[in-house]
């Protein structure tokens, strides 16, 4: 019996109209309906004429996520009054609860994609509706681009509605030709918002780790929620891991029932929440409570303001998730789960300033994960660079690089991009590309393997994949019987046998060699180098260490470290490395510089991982050259011999660049190296290592970069001369070191007479005085006021300690003398 009473509540009911008329008329439409206003569960039964009226149709329903995909067809069902599988159904990866009579059916968007690409015509379904289109989750992104394109090429009277409580409504109107919008006005409860700032400073999040300080605050909010209103508590969190550890400071809430809600939940807990319950509930979930899914009894919400989303590091080819603030989009979602049944409250734990400053959307997983299997969908939908797709944000062109690098890798693309036969066959896997290879070409156990890999096993399983296997097998916990269930699908798409290897543990090690090739890593010290050149740590304690080989599945990359962080491993020898990466495969002749001379040798490599090496005589002299010019950046012209001759001549070529420019050359490292053709052949021509550079005569050298051209070399000594004369007759060396103000040192009584300083290419020595020992007395760059001012002081200071000496008092107008006063009177 149909539940008219609560299916005429649901204020999307006022909305029915306009979106037949959409929909019959261009044939699209965009949706936008608050939470609980039951786009969700009465739009599909009204488009599939279950409720008395309208035209028969076959609807499909796609959601993001498993347990919403379930919940949403339970709840159809019930409002029909009857059993799932009969004109409401699902279809999740491992579960199909249909029937002969379904009309509506719920899907994820994987199963989605999975099934336009068997059936690009989607023969027998007359409406696709895509809910929530907000989160920008690739799948859906990829299959709306994908139906609009069915629509336009096959069939243009298959119809599509994109539905979401809080949507870019315009971009995603445009994007279906001109959809009408359709807004469904809500009639949800009034939901008071409660700002609750922690009082101590928190440290934002990094990777996936959240500062304790705010969970512990998450949980003192709980606590006081469940003081100040009535009704169950939905607390939002990021991840599985900051649930259990507010769960567990929530252990002593005594009548109150704590549950937990994330995508690895047991069906039975997702089952429990989405039914009443008998005592006061807490459920502390992910986001998979944002959509799709009325919580009942939920009057109060607490969100810690964290969000998980995708990222990918290209460079040490890791993917992970990292926690984020979440969008405003977001926060009113999960509010919204507050007002669903009466008038409740949400508790936000950041401050109200902030709440403007945060993004107005989640980022698009396009622009932020890996698109290895995008990249395969598109391929497989023969569109290799997603050009010709109808997507809010196109895919950044370094990730569809790495995806189609994968994907040649597997054999899953040819030199074109387009999908090979094998790469149709992983693409229909419903798996990433590369566990999909590893499960085609894997052991006869490699379903039980990549099931773990396909979902990542709980922590308490371990790091060696061998033994998280041997755990899965014996294990009674919600993850063992998800994982149970994988393994017979993958068993069934792939036509695999269920028979166990003579090892697990070598079979664990060959499907984590064969997914992730570039992660196969040799022990390299304390650590292990992986074939992509990052280097991987073991946790202490793991079993792992000491092995010579390992395949790394899962890694991740922790605050403050710049090794991966090893998370599943597996065990490997040698021929399973190499086997399984073999087009990384590389053997060839290497030349460079390292350890202070140059390195020859014929090396063979698994990516950057050295497996063998011999000398190699004969090296190519250009790749010689290259290693001793790669030396004289990384050490310095010093390599070279300098003479003293040869610095002082540096000295002064840098001084005139300075003070007269062209035609004088630059002689600074830089510019040394740019010329090193000019000024160093055919001496570095005949170079073979370190010992042949220090043979190199520097002065010899440097005089080819003298001005010879243009005549001016023979100045050199004119304008920047290496000694000049002063009034005693002596001849002083200049020391050019400072090409801004060269020195001249000279000995006091030397300069008497002279009151201005001498010159160099026009500009003025730095005059340092001497006693007549030699040592520092004065300086000055202005002799005529140094006798006028500083003189005086100099000689009473010097004139005892030097009697022998001339102290006139007129210096101007003295003599000047190398010699003392008995020579002098001589």
């Amino acid at each position: 019996m149909i539940r008219y009473d609560a299916l005429d509540a649901l204020p999307v009911r006022g909305a029915l109209p306009a979106l037949t008329d959409a929909l019959d008329g261009p044939g699209t439409a965009v949706l936008v309906a608050p939470p609980g206003t039951g786009k969700t569960t009465l739009v599909p039964l009204a488009l599939a004429g279950l409720l008395g009226d309208g035209p028969v149709r076959r609807v499909v329903v796609a959601e993001p996520r498993r347990i919403a995909a379930r919940a949403a067809a339970r709840r159809m069902a019930w409002l029909l009054g009857e059993r799932p599988g009969e004109s409401v159904g699902h279809t999740v990866r491992g579960e199909r609860v249909v029937g002969p009579r379904t009309r509506v059916e719920v899907v994820t968007t994987g199963v989605l994609l999975q099934r336009l690409q068997r059936d690009p015509e989607l023969a027998g379904v007359d409406v696709v509706v895509l809910d929530e289109c907000h989160e920008r989750h690739l799948d859906a992104d990829t299959a709306a681009a994908f139906l609009w394109d069915v629509r336009e090429t096959l069939r243009p009277e298959l119809r599509l509605v994109a539905a979401s409580a809080t949507t870019d409504a315009e971009g995603w109107a445009g994007l279906l030709g001109g959809a009408p919008v359709v807004v469904a006005e809500g009639a949800a409860h009034p939901v008071e918002t409660v700002w609750v700032p922690p009082s101590r400073p928190v440290r934002p999040p990094h990777g996936t780790r959240v500062d304790p300080v705010l969970l512990s605050h998450v949980a003192a909010v709980v606590r006081r929620a469940l003081v100040e209103r009535p009704g169950d508590v939905l607390c939002f969190l990021p991840g599985v891991g900051e649930i259990a550890r507010v769960a567990g400071q929530l252990g002593d809430l005594g009548d109150v029932e704590v549950l937990q809600v994330h995508g690895r939940a047991p069906t039975a807990v997702q089952d429990a929440v989405l039914s009443v319950g008998e005592r006061r509930r807490v459920v502390l979930a992910t986001s998979v409570a944002e959509s799709s899914l009325t919580v009942p009894g939920v009057r109060v919400v607490v969100d810690s303001g964290l969000a998980r989303e995708p990222r990918v590091d290209h460079a040490r080819g890791l993917s992970a998730l990292t926690t984020v603030r979440a969008s405003q989009a977001a926060g009113r979602q999960r509010a919204g789960r507050a007002g669903r049944e009466a008038p409740g409250a949400v508790y936000r734990c950041w401050a109200e300033a902030e709440d403007a400053r945060l993004p107005r959307f989640p980022a698009p997983e396009i622009k932020v994960a890996d698109l290895t299997a995008f990249a395969l969908q598109a391929a497989c939908w023969g569109d290799p660079d997603a050009a010709g797709l109808a997507l809010l944000d196109a895919p950044p062109a370094g990730a569809m690089a790495a995806a189609r690098s994968v994907l040649t890798a597997v054999g899953a693309v040819d030199g074109d991009g387009r999908a090979t036969e094998r790469g149709t066959a992983l693409a229909r896997l419903g798996l990433h590309p590369r566990l999909g290879r590893a499960l085609l070409d894997g052991p006869d156990a490699g379903a039980e393997v990549v099931a773990l890999l396909s979902e990542e096993p709980p922590r308490e399983y371990g790091d060696d994949l061998g033994a998280a296997l041997r755990a899965a097998r014996r294990g009674g916990d919600g993850y063992a019987g998800r994982w149970r269930a994988e393994v017979r699908r993958l068993r069934a798409g792939a036509g695999t046998r269920g028979g166990q290897d003579s090892s697990d543990d070598r079979a664990a090690g060959l499907v984590a060699a064969l997914a992730f090739p570039e992660r196969v890593a040799k022990a390299d010290g304390g650590s292990y180098l992986m074939a992509s050149g990052t280097r991987a740590e073991l946790a202490e304690g793991s079993p792992l260490r000491g092995a010579p080989w390992i395949a790394v599945a899962v890694a991740d990359r922790p605050v403050g470290r710049g090794h991966a962080r090893v998370r599943l491993a597996a065990v490997i020898d040698e021929a399973t490395a190499r086997s399984a990466a073999a087009s990384l495969h590389r053997e060839g002749e290497e030349v460079h510089w390292a350890d202070g001379d140059v390195v020859a040798r014929r090396v063979e490599r698994l990516g950057a991982i050295e497996l063998a090496e011999r000398p190699l005589p004969g090296a190519d002299p250009a790749l010689v050259r290259a290693a001793l010019l790669d030396g004289l950046r990384r050490e310095g012209f010093g390599l070279l011999r300098w003479s003293p001759d040869a610095v002082v001549l540096r000295q002064r070529l840098a001084f005139l660049r300075l003070h007269r420019g062209d035609p004088w050359p630059d002689v600074s490292d830089e510019a040394l190296h740019a010329r090193v053709d000019e000024w160093l052949e055919p001496e570095l021509g005949r170079a073979r290592r370190r010992a042949d550079l220090g043979r190199i005569d520097a002065l010899q050298a440097l005089t080819r970069l003298l001005p010879w051209a243009t005549g001016e070399a023979g100045r050199l000594d004119e304008l920047a001369p290496e000694r000049v004369t002063v009034p005693s007759g002596s001849r002083i060396r200049v020391d050019y070191g400072d090409p801004e103000r060269p020195v001249l040192a000279v000995k006091l009584q030397e300069m008497f007479g002279l009151d201005a300083s001498p010159t160099v290419a026009g500009v003025p020595l730095l005059v340092h005085l001497l006693s007549p020992a030699g040592r520092p007395a004065a300086v000055t760059a202005d002799l005529a006021s140094f006798w006028r001012d500083g003189y005086r002081g100099v000689r009473a200071e010097l004139r005892g300690r030097y009697p022998k000496h001339p102290w006139p008092e007129d210096p101007a107008s003295a003599e000047p003398t190398r010699h003392t006063n008995a020579r002098l009177r001589r």
